[in-house]
């Protein structure tokens, strides 16, 4: 079992062991857990019903008391399939159809570019919508309940980045407008229909949803900083991420919810309707249902979750009535303290999954160690340029000035690149990825800050004298 684990760690291929002991994934957490840099964790297995969970390390560095099993951790984007649920209880209402569109719900749509998307295509992430427009930053936050609907008003007047059903890509504005239109139809606040008709009822008493206050006992949050990790400043929960991110959960009761996905009754919503959230929504989205991922070689249900500083992950699969979810209170950094191999680890273990590791990201870790690297460059680099003042103020003709300008025009280029191109790559504006990756973020903006200093001030000694008599 210790090369086993030893093998994971290292990124090298091993298979999970065939209904592995409690004890199996126990040894795995004590291998994995210190090179995510986590401070806490919380895991719960269920199989047939039955629920083991476990946790271990604390709820924020330097206090906070303990994670247990019934810590609540904000749980991301796993909050998703519970928002297309509380819809799905609309639908077998008869209060809303899946395939009519949104603006017979929200006026604010009416004559809109999404006048004609439908609900189906919101929860399947079909809708138009791209990634980009569901990561902007919300700079305007006071806790108010009127908060998801401003923000519904604005994506009402945002122009499709595609036609809807015509590509599936993730976003998070299609779940601030289906969290709006439960709000509409049900003419209650999302946290409270949550709460009342979904949470309460299925014994999840360690749950609630984003309200805009904060909330004593949670998991804080721990973002990477330079390879460690700080907690996050900001305890106030955010309600307008509440209908795709904002649902705080504990192990215990996550492995209550999927029991409820997975047992193939009637009960809060019909067995069928489970399924259908379970199963590909349609062509352009073979991979995703209705608020899940669907991964039908593997036969698995899932979806994971990511908020500033907190990481999560939840898994079934319901041929087998097995489920594991993982939370992690800490942020993946770029290849330094990522916690994807703990939670897959803990994850494809508990499923009798076979796991090959991560392996050593030694990609993602240059990168990161370049970018951290490149502001001590610049700032040599500008002190250099002092030291050879003489050789650039001797610089002339073509070839001369071109080695004067050139250098600001890259790092002009470059300042671009960091500040849009990249972050695009994410699919997130500078400002959303300062909230996941505070230390790339300082990275890139004092790399911009810095190459374009050193770029000016060599044309400043360029143009501030002339060239010394020998």
């Amino acid at each position: 079992m210790l090369r086993i684990l030893v093998a994971l760690v290292l990124g090298l291929s091993t298979a999970a062991q065939a209904n592995p002991p409690a004890s199996s994934i126990e040894e795995f957490v004590d291998a994995e857990m210190p090179a995510s840099g986590a401070p806490g964790l919380a895991y719960a297995v269920i199989e047939n019903g039955q629920i083991r969970a476990s946790a271990r390390g604390v709820k924020r560095v330097g206090g906070g008391g303990k994670v247990t099993a019934d810590t609540p951790f904000v749980i991301g984007s796993i909050t998703k399939s519970i928002t297309a649920l509380a819809v799905m209880q609309l639908v077998e209402a008869d209060k809303v159809d899946l395939d009519t569109g949104i603006s017979n719900y929200l006026e604010e749509f009416e004559g809109g570019p999404a006048a004609d998307v439908t609900l189906r295509q919101l929860l399947s992430h079909t809708s138009g919508y791209s990634i980009l427009q569901g990561n902007v930053n919300h700079e305007d936050l006071l806790g108010t309940e009127e908060e998801l609907r401003r923000q519904v008003d604005r994506i009402a007047r945002w122009e499709l980045a595609y036609p809807p059903g015509t590509r599936w890509e993730y976003s998070n504005a299609n779940y601030q407008v289906a969290g709006a239109l439960i709000e509409q139809v049900s003419g209650r606040d999302f946290a409270n229909y949550v709460e009342t008709e979904i949470l309460q009822p299925l014994g999840m008493r360690s749950s609630f949803v984003a309200d805009g206050d904060a909330h004593d006992g949670v998991a804080v949050g721990h973002r990477p900083w330079f390879g460690t990790k700080r907690p996050v400043a900001d305890a106030k929960t955010n309600r307008i991420m509440a209908p795709p991110g904002g649902v705080f959960a504990s192990a215990n009761d996550l492995a209550l919810y999927m029991a409820f996905m997975m047992n193939g009754t009637d009960d809060l919503i019909s067995a069928e309707s489970k399924a259908l959230m379970m199963r590909p929504a349609n062509d352009r989205s073979p991979f995703y249902g209705l608020g899940w991922f669907v991964d039908t070689e593997k036969g698995t249900i899932s979806h994971s979750g990511s908020s500033p500083g907190v990481e999560t992950l939840a898994t079934m699969r319901p041929a087998e009535k097995k489920g594991v979810v993982v939370l992690v209170n800490a942020g993946s950094g770029i290849g330094f303290g990522e916690t994807t191999q703990l939670r897959s680890g803990i994850t494809n273990m508990a499923l009798d999954i076979d796991y090959a590791g991560e392996g050593s990201r030694w990609q993602q870790k240059a990168m990161f160690i370049g970018m951290a690297l490149l502001p001590l460059i610049f700032l040599i680099s500008t002190v250099w340029a002092w030291f050879r003042r003489r050789d650039i103020r001797a610089k002339s003709g073509f070839f001369g000035l071109f080695s004067l300008w050139f250098p600001l025009l890259t790092t002009l280029g470059m300042a671009w690149a960091f500040f849009y191109l990249l972050p695009g790559l994410f699919g997130v504006s500078m400002g959303t990825l300062s909230l996941f990756q505070p230390d790339l973020t300082l990275s890139l903006q004092s790399s911009a800050a810095t190459g374009i200093i050193w770029a000016l001030f060599r044309l400043g000694i360029a143009y501030s004298g002339k060239p010394a008599n020998n």
